[in-house]
């Protein structure tokens, strides 16, 4: 009996894997890259931050998109939120429940996660084409991996990129933009009237 157990591929790979713990840190490491790998060098992390980035800010929207377990959701989200990069604000179409969005700290790795789609998109293309487009706001003209138009010449700065269905984007992905972008500009008009309202009574 044991010489089979031990023989038996499915069991022995069952075994390696539960004595495998990958951590999160790399403390022999003195280097900027590990330092950033710790808080978003995990999968799903970096996934949550492309959605992030994308418009997705509700925790039901993160795990129908990605497909995750709820109390990885969660446990990511929290790491993601204690380093700054998220900030959970409340939802004023749900009260009592939040929404996760990107905080300027966590805005700045757009620019990371845009260079690395383009690197994918170069040497791991899709058969339709790219998922996503990246347009130059106000101008049209398509950004490069330099994250300089191709219209007008200037580069792309901090919220001057939208990132649209592409090609190879799947079934259903323009309408749910539509919807998200829909949502944000309206939560952007509530919060400039707030803004004009409090500047008012202070006048």
């Amino acid at each position: 009996m044991q010489g089979s157990l031990a023989g038996d591929p499915a069991f022995v790979k069952q075994v390696g894997y539960a004595s495998v713990v990958l951590q999160r840190d790399y403390p022999d490491q003195v280097c900027s890259i590990a330092r950033s790998l710790e808080i978003v060098g995990e999968r799903w992390t970096l996934l949550i931050l492309r959605d992030a980035v994308l418009g997705l800010t509700r925790f039901e929207e993160f795990q129908e998109k990605l497909g995750i377990a709820s109390n990885v959701l969660t446990n990511r989200l929290k790491l993601l939120c204690d380093e700054q990069v998220l900030e959970r604000v409340p939802d004023p179409e749900r009260p009592g429940r939040p929404k996760y969005v990107l905080t300027d700290k966590g805005r700045e790795l757009a620019p990371a996660l845009i260079v690395l789609m383009k690197w994918g998109d170069r040497h791991y293309p899709t058969p339709d084409g790219p998922p996503r487009l990246t347009l130059h706001a106000g101008c049209g003209g398509s950004i490069g991996r330099d994250l300089r138009c191709d219209r007008c010449g200037n580069q792309a700065g901090p919220g001057q990129i939208d990132l649209l269905p592409g090609p190879g984007a799947p079934r259903g992905e323009h309408a749910g933009q539509l919807a998200r972008w829909k949502r944000r500009e309206e939560d952007q008009t509530v919060e400039r009237e707030s803004v004009d309202a409090n500047t008012r009574k202070r006048d």
